[in-house]
């Protein structure tokens, strides 16, 4: 998926390659999930998250307790903090005079006010950066909605223009981290069997990420590229990142490794991505597997899905197994992806003579670099009134509902 020409339609500002021209940007807004900072705020945010699917206070408690059991506070309010004081110092060691905002998709600070503030300062041209890799409703497009949404409701549309920065599962600094820990990890866990006495017990290397409804992986990407592949896009742009780690760690070569899903939520009659993790490593097992390697290739950092689903009930399910355990760290404030995010707003960025910061657009992974303006219909979900809703960029502007 490399581009391959980089002429820009003069009336669009992007390429046949989905490239868009570099502009003089005067504000770098990052875009996140959001959680809750205390016990109070739990019941809320999840009916943010949940808004519109009729999901009653009660079912709401059952994932709560998540939360309830860190105090109320999700990890990744504290976690944005940090990334965004990492970027701010990446911005500044560059020479580069762009102040960073933050605003989230379902608690404080919400994409509204942010918006607000945005224009309030006088800042005109907005790229944002969301903590999310890959490709997907809920990991993509919503965040264009999101912001389509909130610029009507603030009134900003046509006032305050709102790029995105595209979707970096291939760069290396989202790569590089992973590897780092996936090396340390495995030499854990053989030092975890080898104290253990089975020094030479078979070791598997377990990929996960979210799970998501099927369909909502079949509608992920441009259906010209799905109709290409073995997979859905969602899980290939995961497949290709795992391949590009192992890549960088030759302590991995020869070992098993595999894909797997975790934190499924919603009905038990809608399809999700499987196998689910603690399923998967009773299989793994009963089929001789000793140790695991968990590498969160579908997070940004460190927040609920991984303390809960991976550090509490993952981890239990091995040690009821006799597994030994290892999960590695999300790239978080990690040098080389604070670094990477710096990158991809200088291949955005224009200078002084109209041209990109940064040149070229770097890539270790395949199916990459991907698009910063999305195809038509791209991840796109129908609402229950037949409509999508208004995204910020290009081509999906004018976008209604899914064709076959």
């Amino acid at each position: 998926m490399q581009p391959s020409q980089h002429v820009f339609d003069p009336r669009e500002g992007y390429d046949a390659a989905g490239r868009m021209a570099p502009k003089p940007y005067d504000a770098l807004l990052l875009a996140s999930f959001g959680g809750p900072e205390g016990q109070e705020d739990v019941i809320p945010f999840l009916r943010n998250v949940t808004a519109g699917r009729g999901i009653p206070d009660e079912r709401l408690e059952e994932v709560a307790t998540h939360y309830r059991a860190n105090g109320g506070i999700s990890p990744i309010n504290a976690q944005n903090r940090a990334l965004k004081a990492a970027i701010e110092a990446e911005l500044a060691a560059r020479g580069l005079a762009l102040p960073v905002y933050w605003g989230n998709r379902n608690w404080a600070p919400y994409i509204q006010p942010t918006l607000r503030q945005i224009h309030a300062d006088g800042h005109r041209r907005v790229l944002m950066f969301s903590t999310s890799a890959y490709s997907g409703y809920s990991s993509c497009r919503q965040y264009r909605e999101d912001l389509g949404v909130g610029l009507r409701e603030t009134g900003l549309e046509g006032k305050l223009e709102v790029d995105k920065v595209r979707q970096y599962f291939d760069h290396p600094g989202f790569v590089a981290p992973f590897a780092e820990g996936l090396a340390a990890g495995l030499a854990d866990v053989r030092a975890q069997l080898a104290a253990a006495g089975d020094p030479e017990g078979p070791i598997r290397i377990v990929f996960t990420t979210h799970s998501i409804p099927t369909s909502d992986a079949e509608a992920a990407g441009p259906r010209a590229l799905a109709a290409e592949l073995e997979t859905d896009v969602y899980s290939a742009q995961h497949l290709s990142v795992a391949r590009a780690i192992l890549a960088r760690v030759p302590e991995a070569e020869g070992l098993e490794w595999s894909l797997v899903f975790q934190s499924r939520s919603g009905a038990p009659h809608v399809p999700w991505l499987e196998p689910d993790i603690n399923d998967a490593l009773a299989g793994y097992a009963e089929a001789g597997t000793r140790g695991a390697v968990v590498v969160p290739i579908g997070f940004v950092s460190d927040h609920m899905e991984v303390v809960w689903d991976l550090d509490t009930e993952a981890r239990q399910t091995c040690a009821d197994l006799g597994l030994a355990f290892h999960r590695v760290p999300t790239p978080g404030t990690h040098a080389a992806f604070v670094r990477g995010i710096v990158d991809m707003v200088c291949e955005r960025l224009a200078g002084p003579d109209g041209s990109a910061l940064l040149q070229g657009r770097a890539t270790e992974a395949e199916l990459g670099p991907w698009f910063d303006v999305c195809r038509a219909n791209c991840c796109v979900k129908v609402m229950r009134d037949g409509t999508a809703r208004p995204t910020i960029a290009a081509v999906d502007s004018e976008v209604g509902v899914p064709q076959a």
